[in-house]
């Protein structure tokens, strides 16, 4: 769901003017030149490196070139709900409604052909660039002064300046007062601004929880009482994080329509237009300089190789590996598995096999969990076939088996870690571990109840910040290892 927009000031415009509006950033909240950068990227990455050269011949050659290959889906833009709403409504009680863009005439015609609003459209093409003075004179060609316009930037200017009456849409404080300054008729639609709160869920903060299993090798060492240590896990957390969230920046900009069809993803702040495209694309290699430099100046080379295989691994799972059934969620996996190699080589701790072999059948039961629901929502939407992804809806029932399975292998694992040699050499009542097998066993078995339930988020790390038991199951767990301890 789109952000609605609503109208905070408004003067009476004079009735009966054709209203001409413009695309980007006013009848959608994003910038069709940059969805268009982007599908390039997803789907012929190539091709990018010959932007810099179309962009040489002129920005209107450089929207061609895009539009010949790539058009943004005019059905899944993040249109502003307040402004289409009072279209809609201009329409019906039959005033003329004309759609004036920069973008490329196939990008307007594509948006024109789906709302189904406009008798007329002005865009981009034959070479020439419709911004600013040459809008107004295709404008002026066509309807004379007598028209309406609704822009919102400081270029939409040279048209309020000329026409009848102003429609300001989501411009900022400045452009509102120069508009309202040319003494015409001006209507504002104002939507919800990114806040505080719309940068952290951008970056994922919560997703940082994932990075604390860099800290399990010193746990596992029994070595986390050393202060040098903890300072190198903490950085390794410090700069795992800020990687991941470029990661998880990038993600978001090439999945923007998939994201767009989804229940819940498609309140994602590049998704629905809250924060605008081209702050994601600078947002993404700011993230990933200050990570890899962070790295770079205090951990160990070692680890540095492992947080490039990681960004390596990630971008590929991003563009292709996480539409292949199976292979993403051993892919998501083998991520969560490789959070504790990197901890355990920030801070110089060898760790055992049997860690590893338990942490890559539980997250890999996790991973199951999300694609479960995942399915389960395309089935309960009588779809047949994820879109993105390489799962159908009757891969239900075997995604449920194959998770669970895998869930009681890592408890097994544990079992077998239990009986070692190498427990009784850290802990002095080994015995005592046994406890933790029944409460895995009861936290995995719950979690895959309520995932077939549909009670379980897509994310079963969300699910299980969120759980109370499963704050309580970790508890347990902790107490039974310190009286082992």
């Amino acid at each position: 769901m789109n952000p609605p927009s609503e109208t905070l000031a408004a003067a009476p415009l004079p009735p009966g003017l054709p209203l001409v509006v413009d695309l980007d950033g006013t009848l959608t909240r994003t910038d069709t030149l940059h969805e268009s950068l982007l599908l390039l990227l997803k789907q012929h990455p190539l091709l990018v490196l010959l932007v810099p050269l179309w962009l040489l011949k002129g920005k209107a050659h450089l929207k061609a070139e895009l539009a010949r290959r790539v058009v943004p889906d005019a059905a899944h833009l993040p249109y502003d709900e307040g402004l289409l709403a009072y279209l809609r409504a201009e329409h019906a009680r039959g005033r003329r409604l004309v759609l004036a863009t920069a973008a490329d005439r196939r990008v307007a015609d594509a948006v024109a052909q789906h709302l189904g609003l406009f008798e007329r459209v002005h865009a981009s093409e034959g070479g020439v660039n419709l911004r600013g003075a040459r809008k107004l004179a295709s404008l002026r060609s066509s309807l004379g002064a007598d028209f309406h316009y609704a822009g919102n930037e400081r270029d939409d200017l040279a048209v309020w300046r000329e026409c009848a009456g102003s429609v300001v849409v989501n411009a900022p404080g400045g452009v509102v007062r120069a508009a309202q300054a040319l003494g015409r008729p001006v209507q504002v639609f104002q939507g919800p601004r990114a806040r505080a709160r719309t940068w952290l869920k951008a970056v994922r903060v919560h997703q940082w929880a994932k990075n604390l299993l860099l800290f399990v090798p010193l746990l596992a060492a029994h070595r986390v009482r050393e202060p040098a240590l903890l300072v190198h896990a903490a950085l390794a957390f410090a700069s795992f994080s800020l990687c991941a969230s470029s990661v998880y920046v990038l993600n978001d900009l090439l999945d923007l329509e998939a994201d767009r069809q989804h229940p819940s993803k498609c309140r994602r702040p590049f998704a629905c237009g809250l924060l605008p495209l081209k702050v994601g694309l600078v947002l993404a290699p700011l993230l990933l300089v200050a990570g890899f430099g962070i790295a770079l100046a205090w951990l160990p080379r070692e680890f540095v190789l492992l947080l490039c295989a990681y960004y390596a691994v990630t971008l590929a799972y991003s563009f292709y590996l996480k539409q292949v059934m199976v292979l993403d969620v051993l892919v998501l996996a083998g991520l969560y598995t490789v959070r504790i190699l990197g901890g355990a080589l920030a801070v110089g701790v060898r760790t055992s096999s049997w860690l590893f072999s338990f942490s890559m059948f539980l997250f890999l039961s996790l991973a199951l969990v999300k694609r479960l629901s995942e399915v389960r929502r395309l089935r309960m939407s009588k779809q047949e076939v994820a879109h993105g992804r390489g799962y159908f809806a009757g891969d239900l029932e075997q995604l449920g088996q194959l998770g669970t399975s895998s869930g009681y292998l890592a408890v097994l694992v544990l079992a077998l870690y239990i009986s070692s040699e190498e427990v009784r050499r850290l802990y002095d009542h080994p015995e005592r571990l046994w406890l933790l097998c029944p409460v895995m066993l009861y936290w995995v078995s719950r979690v895959w109840l309520l995932a077939h339930r549909g009670e379980v988020n897509e994310d079963p790390l969300v699910f299980a910040l969120r759980d109370k038991v499963s704050y309580a199951v970790g508890l347990a767990a902790t107490l039974v290892i310190l009286l082992a301890a």
